[in-house]
């Protein structure tokens, strides 16, 4: 049951830290709530499908929308681009949904200054070892991007004070039903 004015909700975390996995799970546990779906340019993965997961874009295309004000913001993230198209978040917002934008740190900050009632989750991993971990058994990245990712998590964990809500994801099923709680506390 949402409310009459929607809520946009800014769900973040280090790379690997299982922000997709515990989004999957929340969105199939409570399928009123709505999720932003990102541009990116860079190239799909195994298991993620076009429109669901991200809209992938060229480098060409993305910067088509960037001139046209079509993004409320963007950001390189390693050698890629990433960013949130506006109009559907607008629109979901104003329907009085809850919407949910899985946003790297950055844009977060730029997002809440447009969406000051937004509220933000912060993903945290147990550990630096476990993160590593994690981005290693993936075998999506080489070494030097895991370095990268690595080094770009330190920054965004010592950024996470500035979100609402932090949760360690030391447990997927128990972190689900965290987020879960804390978004139900927002819309009834």
């Amino acid at each position: 049951m949402a409310n009459n004015k929607g809520v946009l909700v800014l769900f973040s975390g280090p790379s690997g830290v299982g922000k997709d996995a515990v989004l999957e799970i929340v969105l199939a546990k409570d399928t009123s709530l709505q999720k932003s779906v990102s541009c990116t340019t860079r190239g799909i993965r195994e298991n993620e499908i076009e429109g669901k997961d991200y809209y992938f874009i060229t480098v060409p295309e993305f910067e088509k929308m960037i001139e046209n004000h079509e993004v409320l913001e963007y950001t390189r993230y390693g050698q890629n681009l990433y960013g949130t198209p506006k109009a559907p978040i607008d629109k979901w917002i104003s329907e009085g949904k809850t919407v949910i934008l899985k946003i790297e740190v950055e844009g977060a900050g730029n997002i809440k200054r447009l969406y000051p009632d937004s509220v933000g989750i912060f993903i945290m991993p147990p550990s630096m070892e476990v993160l590593e971990q994690r981005l290693r058994s993936r075998g999506t990245e080489d070494e030097d991007d895991i370095k990268k990712r690595l080094e770009i998590a330190q920054g965004e964990i010592g950024n996470s004070n500035v979100y609402d809500y932090l949760v360690v994801n030391d447990d997927l099923e128990k972190t689900s039903e965290n987020v879960l709680d804390i978004l139900h506390k927002l819309y009834k």
